[in-house]
Parts: structure tokens; sequence; C-alpha cells
């Protein structure tokens, strides 16, 4: 939920500096970008590079089986303690296209995302359930091929521009389809409560109510 009222709130935020030209140009100016102020890639890198992926990496912890959630609070710190570093140093301003966070950000979905699928094949209890009627198994199919789509599209946008800026402008569309899909998704695990016959409850939440009934006796 807390994903989906992010996505409707950057969505705003770029709308709104794009329609008053004078908050962007105010923005870009405090983060040293003077020369162009009529970019707003400032919010692509606040809001889609760092705090979705953020967002994203807490949303793989709560999935993923308890004995692997350390990594994913590992990654996370790391991440912050990174992305936080380069843009200090001037390294990768937020104005400016940040390659480095992007593949990292990817990599860690990517990584996470790994992550689940080892235990998806190897935990008794996904064994034990159906993984096509798991929440967590669409969730974590739709970020893996995102992340993935997402990071070879923007890759081969960056040379394809040289040579054929349109097509390179239509490759963004790619993008734009799979955050749809993804946060159709997400919309789909709200309201999957209200559909028990085509979704069964994730195999650890049920271990973790019944630890807890057993210890309030």
């Amino acid at each position: 939920m807390l994903i989906l009222g992010f996505s409707v709130f950057y969505e705003a935020l770029g709308a709104y500096a794009n329609y008053n030209f004078e908050f962007k140009k105010a923005v870009n100016a405090f983060l040293g970008n003077t020369e162009n102020p009529k970019y707003n890639i400032w919010i692509y890198n606040i809001t889609n590079k760092q705090i979705s992926t953020l967002l994203n990496l807490f949303l793989i912890k709560k999935l993923i089986e308890p004995t692997k959630k350390v990594y994913l609070t590992w990654m996370i710190f790391f991440f912050i303690m990174v992305a936080f570093s380069l843009q200090v140093t001037g390294i990768e301003p937020l104005y400016l296209n940040q390659p480095i966070i992007a593949v990292m950000a990817a990599s860690m979905i990517l990584i996470g995302s790994g992550l689940y699928f080892i235990g998806l094949i190897s935990n008794e209890q996904y064994l034990n359930s159906k993984p096509i009627r798991l929440n967590s198994f669409w969730i974590m199919t739709v970020l893996l091929f995102t992340y993935a789509l997402t990071y070879i599209n923007s890759v081969a946008r960056i040379y394809i521009y040289e040579f054929n800026p349109q097509t390179a402008l239509s490759l963004a569309h790619i993008d734009r389809i799979l955050g749809i899909l993804l946060r159709l998704t997400l919309l789909l695990v709200i309201i999957s409560p209200f559909l028990p016959r085509v979704f069964d409850k994730e195999p650890f939440s049920q271990t973790k109510r019944k630890f807890k009934l057993h210890s309030s006796f």
C-alpha cells in the first residue's frame, strides 16, 4: 500500500514540477544545476532510483524466509550509505544521470529476488505450498523481470539515442508499462484477502501466527 501511495505522490510531484517552472528552476539551482533548469531528472533519481528501490527492498525483506532477512538488512544499509556518499561527494549529483546507483539498485533487487526463489525451491514450507497461489511469488516474479528488463533497456537507450533518438524515446515506454504491471500486481495483493479461492496464505505468516498462539499459553 505504501509503494502505491508513494507512486501516486511522485507522479503528482513530476506533474507539478512541469507545471510550475519556477519551482523546478529553484530546486535545480539549490542542487547546483543552473545550466539546465528545465530538467526533472532529480525527481526521477530521488523517487525511482532511490526511495522506490528502498521500499522494494523492504518489501522483499518482508516476503523472504526469516533466515535470509539479515541479508536484506545489510543490503539496505549498504545501499543507503553508498548512494549518500556518491551524491555528497559529487560523483553522482542528483540533477544528472546516476548509473552507479542505478546498477546498484537493480543488482540488489535481483539478488533479493534470487534469495526468495532459492528459498522457494529449497525450503520445506514453500515446497509444501503451491507457488502460483502465493502473493509473494507473483510480486517477486514481476519485480525480477521489471528490474532486469528496465536495467537492460536503460543501458540500451544510452547507445541507441546517439544513432536514433526517436527509437530511444520509444523504448522509454517499456519502463512505463513494466511500472504499471508492478503496481497492478501490488493492487492485486491488496485485494487478495477477498479472493481466498485464488490465493493461499503465505507459509511463513502461518508459522508466525502459530508461534504466537503457542507462546500465549
